[in-house]
């Protein structure tokens, strides 16, 4: 089962929130001690990437007018100077085709994108940054990574690639299975 903020049940048994205080109570502490210790590892991965999420989502729109998705697209273009279509934007954004939509719109407004027929495939558009895009995007990245490197300062260097190390750890043993649960899940298809 995916674990959603819906799905976990209440903490009741008086172990986790009861002492915290308002500002610290996030999805970990609806986690109890005898919930299975993945679980409440996945809790806490979860809990400390949705609070660096929504300051970074506080700081963009304070600082830049801008949103995160609109960052993230940017993000994208600047690592593809000659563009990316849209489908592309779309699958490394992991959202879908209308948000892209949405996202490019606006940028163009703004001229900080432009689109363009594909000279490959006329039928799809590849969106880049402009100069002006460049410029801000790269404004933006500055003080994004000055943001990041305040929010993990109480990590020393050391305990930073300690968790390096384990997260990828982990995301190649999680590849290695969902690749096999994915093999095993076409070949039941096709039988």
């Amino acid at each position: 089962m995916i674990t959603t903020s819906s799905t976990i049940r209440p903490n009741t048994t008086g172990h986790g929130s009861a002492a915290l205080p308002m500002d610290a109570l996030d999805l970990e502490t609806r986690a109890t001690l005898d919930d299975h210790q993945a679980l409440r590892l996945w809790l806490r991965m979860l809990s400390c990437t949705v609070r660096i999420q929504n300051e970074i989502r506080v700081r963009l729109r304070r600082e830049f007018s801008t949103t995160l998705p609109r960052f993230d697209l940017m993000a994208q273009l600047e690592r593809h100077p000659a563009g990316l279509r849209m489908n592309e934007l779309s699958q490394r954004l992991m959202v879908s085709g209308g948000n892209v939509t949405g996202i490019t719109d606006q940028l163009e407004r703004e001229h900080l994108v432009t689109r363009t027929l594909d000279p490959q495939d006329r039928r799809a558009l590849t969106v880049r940054l402009t100069a002006l895009g460049l410029k801000r995007f790269r404004e933006m990245a500055a003080e994004n990574e000055q943001w990041t490197i305040e929010m993990l300062e109480g990590l020393e260097r050391e305990e930073k690639q300690a968790m390096m190390e384990l997260l990828s750890k982990l995301k190649s043993s999680f590849n290695a299975k969902t690749g096999r649960i994915a093999v095993e899940t076409s070949s039941r298809r096709s039988r």
